[in-house]
Parts: C-alpha cells; structure tokens; sequence
C-alpha cells in the first residue's frame, strides 16, 4: 500500500521468501505468496497544502509489535489493511489501535483468488465498531489507497475535539 501511494520513492523492506521462514511464517490460505517485509516501508503522500502523510506499513504478524509499539507514538491513525483470506488475523491490529484510542479505517484488500467480502460481513466478522470506516482497497491501485487515506484523515479529523485542529 505503501509503495502504491508514496510520491516519493518508497523505502521497502521486501524480501523472497526462503526456508529460514518456514514454521515462522503461517502461509495457511496464502500458499502462494513468494515475498514478504521483513522490517517497514516507508512513505509519504501530500493530501492538501495543510496535510502531508508520512507512511510507515508494519507486518502483522505479532513479532513486529514492538515496532507498531513505536510506530503508534504520535500516530494520526492508521489503516488497517485486511486480508480477507486470512481474516481472523486482523483482531490482533484492531485490538492494537482500539486500546490505544488511536484512530483507525480498515480497508478490505481484495485478491483475484480470495472471496469478496462486503464492507459490513467484514465489520460484522471482525466486530468492528460503527463509526470506524471499512473501505474496499487493491493495496497495488494508487486510487483506492488514496481513498482509504483520505477516510483515515477525514475520520481522525471527525474525532479530535472540537476547537483543535
């Protein structure tokens, strides 16, 4: 997603994935997925004169919770981006940013091989909170990651206390 929307050239940590991640790495429902991040991409995207993003994309996987832990100091929000095949793993960020009072949109990331859910099956299966915004997202098409940062903007904007901006 990262990569997708950065004006500028996107620091990536993507890497082919070898047998030092077997039995690390759970490929249930994803066995045909050939690279992954090891570490953060990084990024930026200007909204507006006023807003300029600075992207910082984490893995889920739950030994990079010490970097969200960082990367969550002083966060405007985040996106949460789902993978609808291997739904039952996006609790975890979810629970992330909820307890930290952070706000947040989940954006369903579509694949050609993976069911299509609807915004509201994902908000009702993930227990999603209303005033949360799902948006449907390819984390490849520059548009509709544009979109989903644009809701996360507009959403945390909705969220901050009246008189602050």
């Amino acid at each position: 997603m990262v990569g997708a929307v950065s004006e500028i050239p996107p620091l990536t940590t993507e890497e082919e994935m070898t047998v030092a991640s077997e039995g690390i790495d759970d490929l249930s429902g994803v066995e045909r997925k050939e690279t992954t991040t090891v570490a953060l991409d990084f990024g930026r995207i200007t909204i507006s004169d006023e807003i300029v993003l600075y992207l910082f994309g984490a893995p889920g996987q739950n030994r990079f919770w010490p970097l969200w832990n960082d990367l969550a100091l002083g966060a405007v929000g985040a996106v949460v981006l789902v993978d609808t095949r291997k739904l039952q793993e996006a609790f975890a960020s979810v629970d992330f940013f909820e307890r930290r009072g952070i706000p947040f949109v989940v954006a369903v990331n579509i694949f050609d091989d993976g069911y299509q859910y609807e915004p509201e099956e994902v908000r009702d299966a993930l227990v999603i909170p209303a005033e949360v915004p799902i948006v449907i997202c390819d984390a490849r098409e520059r548009e509709l990651c544009k979109n989903a940062l644009v809701t996360l903007v507009r959403h945390a904007i909705d969220r901050t206390p009246s008189g602050l901006t």
